[in-house]
C-alpha cells in the first residue's frame, strides 16, 4: 500500500489531474487483492503453495487422452441363423431345392451321349449304310436291338415300316423320335417349374413377415423403439426371398442347359434316321419287316423245286377264237 501512496503523490507532483490518479488507486488496490487472494486463502487452509516449476511440466505435458468405451463390431451373418430365422416358409423352399438338385443330377447321368446315342450304334448303322443300296434292315434291327437307346428306339420303329412308302417310313421315324424326346424332357419341365415358383415363395414369405413386423410395431413396449422393430422384423422376412432366389438361378440355368442338350441329341438321331431312310426304299412293296428280323415277301408267291421263292405270274384269260359263235336257227313248225 505504500507504493500505492507513493505512486498518487507522484502524479500529484508531475500535475496529473484527479481522475486519473483515482483510476490508477484502484487498478492497484484490485492487483493487490487477486495476488494477494489465493496465497491468503492457501494460507488459511494449511494448503502447499502451487510451485512454477511444477505447473510448467505439467502444461508442457500432453494431456492424457479420456479413455473411450470399446466400438463392438458387427457381427457376421450366419447361413444358419438365416436359415432358422426364415420361419415356416423356408421348409417349402428346401423341398424345392432338394427336388433341383436330384432331378439335376439324374438328368445329367441320363442325357450322356452314349446314353442317347451309343457310338458303336452309330457305328454299325454306318457301316450298313455303305453304300446305301445294300442297306440291310434285318441286320440293323439286330444293331438297334443289341444297343437300347432313344437313338435305337427310333431306328428301329423306322425298320418296322419297310415295304411301306418313304414317307410313311420318315413319319414313323418322326413320331418315334418326337415320342422319346418327349419322355426325356418330362423332368426338365419340373426343373423349370422350379425355377418359376421359389421366387415366388419366398416372395410370400417376405410379406407375410413385413406384415408380421408392422403389426407388432403397433404394440410396443416402452423400452423399444419402433424403427429397431421394424428393422428386425423386415430383415427377417427378407430371408425367405433370399432362399428363393438362391434355389431358383441355379434351377433355371440348369433347365436351359439340359434343354438345349435334349434338342442336339435328338436332332442328330433325326438327321441318322433320314440317312437311312433312303436305304429302304427298293423294299418298298415288294418285302416287309417281322418282329423277329427276317425279310419275307408281300407279293403271293409260289414255291419252286429248289425250295426258292418265285413270284407266280398271273393268270391268264381264255384264247379268243377267231370264227364268229354259231346261231342256232329257230327250227321250222310243220303242219
Amino acid at each position: 500500500m505504500a507504493s500505492v501512496s507513493i505512486v498518487i503523490k507522484s502524479c500529484y507532483s508531475t500535475g496529473v489531474s484527479l481522475v486519473l490518479a483515482r483510476s490508477l488507486l484502484i487498478l492497484s488496490l484490485v492487483f493487490c487483492a487477486v495476488v494477494t487472494a489465493p496465497m491468503t486463502y492457501a494460507q488459511s487452509e494449511g494448503e502447499v503453495p502451487v510451485d512454477a516449476d511444477m505447473v510448467r511440466s505439467l502444461m508442457e505435458d500432453e494431456p492424457a487422452a479420456e479413455a473411450q468405451p470399446p466400438v463392438s463390431k458387427p457381427s457376421g451373418i450366419d447361413l444358419l441363423s438365416l436359415i432358422s430365422k426364415g420361419g415356416s416358409f423356408m421348409i417349402p423352399i428346401g423341398l424345392m431345392s432338394m427336388l433341383v438338385v436330384t432331378l439335376a443330377v439324374e438328368r445329367m447321368l441320363k442325357l450322356r451321349r452314349k446314353r442317347v446315342i451309343p457310338k458303336k450304334l452309330v457305328e454299325k448303322l454306318e457301316n450298313l449304310a455303305d453304300p446305301i443300296d445294300r442297306f440291310n434292315p434285318s441286320m440293323a434291327l439286330a444293331a438297334c436291338r443289341e444297343h437300347p437307346s432313344p437313338a435305337s428306339t427310333a431306328i428301329e420303329a423306322m425298320l418296322m415300316r419297310t415295304g411301306q412308302p418313304l414317307a410313311d417310313v420318315e413319319r414313323a421315324a418322326t413320331e418315334a423320335i418326337q415320342r422319346e424326346a418327349d419322355d426325356h424332357a418330362a423332368p426338365i419341365r419340373w426343373l423349370s417349374l422350379a425355377a418359376a415358383a421359389t421366387p415366388l415363395m419366398g416372395l410370400l414369405g417376405t410379406v407375410w413377415g413385413m406384415i408380421v413386423a408392422f403389426h407388432e410395431s403397433t404394440t410396443l413396449t416402452p423400452d423399444r423403439s419402433r424403427s429397431e422393430q421394424l428393422s428386425e422384423g423386415i430383415y427377417t422376412a427378407l430371408v425367405t426371398t433370399l432362399a428363393g432366389l438362391v434355389v431358383a438361378i441355379p434351377a433355371a440355368m440348369l433347365a436351359q442347359y439340359l434343354e438345349n442338350r435334349l434338342a442336339k441329341y435328338f436332332h442328330r438321331i433325326e438327321r441318322m434316321a433320314f440317312a437311312l431312310a433312303p436305304g429302304l426304299n427298293r423294299f418298298v412293296g415288294r418285302a416287309r419287316l417281322d418282329a423277329d428280323g427276317s425279310l419275307r415277301s408281300i407279293s403271293p408267291v409260289s414255291q419252286g423245286s429248289a425250295g426258292s421263292s418265285q413270284v407266280a405270274p398271273p393268270p391268264t384269260a381264255p384264247a379268243m377264237s377267231s370264227q364268229p359263235p354259231m346261231v342256232a336257227k329257230p327250227e321250222r313248225v310243220t303242219r
